[in-house]
């Protein structure tokens, strides 16, 4: 497989060392800093460098944009006029409005690794980075079939969890679940100094819960404000509902409401578990078999039916006709009670679906 990383830093370089080691695949790399590219080959996250983005993608198959967010538009833009008409695009940005009209393109499918480290750079690259982690992919209705499950294949192959799910849905849970932390991180450390200084103090040494809640405090300014600008409008609603949520404390405490105050607490430690435990469970693996007409977007409309309710993909395969008006699309899940709900699923979509 001929796979282009545009975008060769931490992402990009373990998606290229992972794609070497693991499928032995030739990954050709783009950065505009020339440095980059020479620890990229350095490091072994590239087998050859491109002059610029349009050599990188020559003859790839499949493209991964991993530029900041600021960037991709017109570098997904950029990929996209010199892909071949076979090649799946895709991107990792953690947020997915700034490549919604990419996915006019069939090639273009949008993703985010949820996977990183608190290093950056090529030179922190790993092949095990996307190990076990959650890989958001986020189809277009004109999505490609044939490129989806190609797509789909490699990521489970890089060690990662593919999950379909609509680019808005993503948005408002990348919101939730990863912007504003660090949002949060950032105003309880300048809560912590501005409190310190007020009162002459010396910085004392940190507790850890201090230092696990504001270890993503200050991340790297030019790639977080890209973020935060991107994805304003849901961060902005999550912020809201944040100092609601604050403000119902405060109003606790100042009541000195101690049921009130054990509630809240006993359920954030249900909320946590909760949150730690999804996508953990194993099980044996069930494959169900689905009929479907040859139209564009209809894979990206099971996957993403399947994605909202939580039904984790393990596996895909295509099987067209002879005289490609329809075909069999494979799909294995983990579970009876996930595949049972699979089953129920695609069969409210319309589609035949079996179990094998």
């Amino acid at each position: 497989m001929r796979v282009a990383v545009v975008g060769v830093g931490l992402i990009g370089g373990s998606i290229g060392l992972a794609a070497r080691q693991r499928l032995e695949a030739r990954v050709t790399g783009y950065d505009h800093d020339p440095g980059v590219l020479a620890q990229a080959a350095e490091k072994g996250a590239i087998d050859a460098a491109g002059a610029d983005v349009a050599e990188a993608v020559t003859g790839a198959e499949l493209a991964f944009v991993a530029v900041p967010v600021g960037a991709l538009p017109a570098t997904v833009e950029q990929v996209l006029a010199a892909a071949p008409a076979d090649c799946a695009v895709t991107d990792v940005g953690s947020t997915k409005r700034p490549v919604r009209a990419a996915a006019l393109d069939e090639r273009f499918i949008g993703g985010h690794p949820l996977a990183g480290a608190e290093t950056s750079g090529v030179m922190n690259a790993r092949a095990d980075l996307f190990e076990g982690a959650t890989w958001y992919l986020t189809p277009g209705e004109r999505a490609s079939g044939v490129l989806y499950e190609r797509l789909h294949r490699v990521l489970a192959a890089l060690g990662a969890r593919p999950a379909a799910i609509d680019s808005e849905t993503h948005d408002r849970v990348m919101a939730s679940v990863s912007h504003l932390p660090h949002v949060i991180a950032n105003v309880l450390v300048g809560q912590a100094a501005g409190t310190l200084s007020e009162g002459g103090e010396r910085m004392p040494a940190t507790g850890p819960s201090f230092r696990d809640a504001t270890r993503v405090a200050g991340a790297n300014g030019a790639v977080w404000t890209d973020i935060y600008l991107s994805n304003r409008d849901a961060l902005a609603a999550e912020i809201e509902e944040t100092i609601r949520r604050l403000g119902a404390v405060r109003q606790a405490l100042a009541s000195a409401d101690a049921g009130a105050i054990e509630r809240w607490n006993d359920t954030a430690g249900e909320h946590r578990q909760a949150l730690l435990e999804v996508g953990l469970a194993g099980g044996p693996v069930r494959e169900l078999r689905v009929f479907v007409p040859n139209r564009p977007g209809v894979i990206a409309e099971i996957a993403l039916a399947l994605g909202r309710a939580g039904v984790n993909v393990v596996d895909m395969a295509l099987s067209p006709a002879d005289d490609f008006s329809r075909g069999v699309v494979a799909l294995w899940v983990r579970g009876d009670s996930d595949a049972a709900r699979a089953q129920e699923l695609i069969a409210a979509l319309d589609f035949p679906v079996l179990p094998a």
